[in-house]
């Protein structure tokens, strides 16, 4: 009773938001390479969430290649920016997707505010150093240019079998405007089984939301571009994280902090521990989760699932 309640409230309250402005909008499968890099890094530090070891031959490409690597500086560095701040599951995508490589050289692109709090006492600065020190011992480029073609297939595939069950209209019919950020959805290829939501801010520019989709061919669970499995393993993943560029930006608009009052942080408080263990430590994310699963049930009621 307590979930339907939850989800008859949060799609009243999403209906009586401010909408936000008008930007087009696409949805086109990408690989980040420094996405990659941090991912594969986390594994190679023995981030367990990085380490489900369900993509088949890249997940045995990435031990032979980068298991020499387990006693770097760089992954002693992570480890014990775990243990202290704990960087772990989503942190280490949401600082991946704020980085560029540009000339051979890693740097950051987005705002610091925009990542998640666990990197606010982190100098990143130093963590940039210590990338790049990673990327070019690990010859980490040469790495990620020889499994392109893989890359590709694997997109081109995800695009025909999964994107083809999106209906990408229905957003702007239900929320009643465009999202107010740019979506971008990015496969990561070390995932497994595990999605993440991030964002960037790079001065001047459309806000960016991204959607990091797991990637595996595990043979029990079916892989992410298996046609049998695509539309009800892989797709509503996608109808999930494509709700968070409309529904995120609601609570940065004044008029909208007025009417949820404390609601989000009564959602967090009711489930604090639940939440917390599932790297939903804050009122603002545990509410726009609330919402856009709400908005993913709505989705799916109206487009035969």
């Amino acid at each position: 009773m307590k979930y339907h309640v939850l989800l008859f409230l949060t799609s009243l309250i999403l209906l009586n938001l401010t909408p936000v402005s008008a930007q087009q909008v696409t949805c086109q499968p990408e690989v980040m390479e420094t996405v990659e890099l941090v991912s594969i890094l986390a594994r190679t530090a023995g981030f367990e969430e990085y380490n489900m070891d369900m993509g088949g031959q890249y997940t045995k490409d990435t031990e032979a290649w980068f298991a020499p690597y387990k006693n770097h500086p760089t992954v002693s560095y992570i480890q014990n920016l775990r243990e202290n701040y704990g960087i772990a599951y989503n942190a280490p995508a949401g600082l991946a997707v704020n980085l560029d490589i540009e000339d051979g050289n890693i740097k950051m692109v987005g705002k610091k505010d925009q990542l998640d709090s666990r990197w606010f006492e982190v100098d990143l600065d130093d963590c940039v150093a210590r990338l790049n020190q990673f990327y070019t011992d690990t010859r980490f480029h040469e790495f990620f240019q020889q499994h392109q073609a893989f890359y590709d297939d694997v997109l081109q595939q995800y695009q025909t079998q999964v994107v083809k069950y999106f209906n990408q209209d229905w957003y702007s019919r239900f929320y009643g405007t465009e999202p107010g950020e740019r979506f971008r959805l990015i496969i990561g290829f070390t995932n497994g089984g595990s999605n993440y939501g991030a964002t960037r801010q790079i001065p001047g520019q459309l806000k960016e939301s991204f959607s990091i989709c797991g990637y595996w061919t595990h043979t029990q669970m079916g892989s992410v571009v298996d046609p049998k499995n695509a539309k009800q393993r892989a797709a509503p993943t996608l109808i999930h994280e494509f709700n968070h560029a409309f529904v995120n930006p609601l609570q940065e608009i004044g008029k909208n902090a007025a009417i949820l009052g404390d609601i989000p942080q009564r959602l967090l408080q009711q489930d604090f521990n639940i939440m917390s263990q599932q790297a939903y430590p804050e009122p603002k994310t545990v509410f726009n989760e609330s919402v856009v699963r709400a908005a993913t049930v709505i989705y799916m009621m109206e487009n035969d699932y």
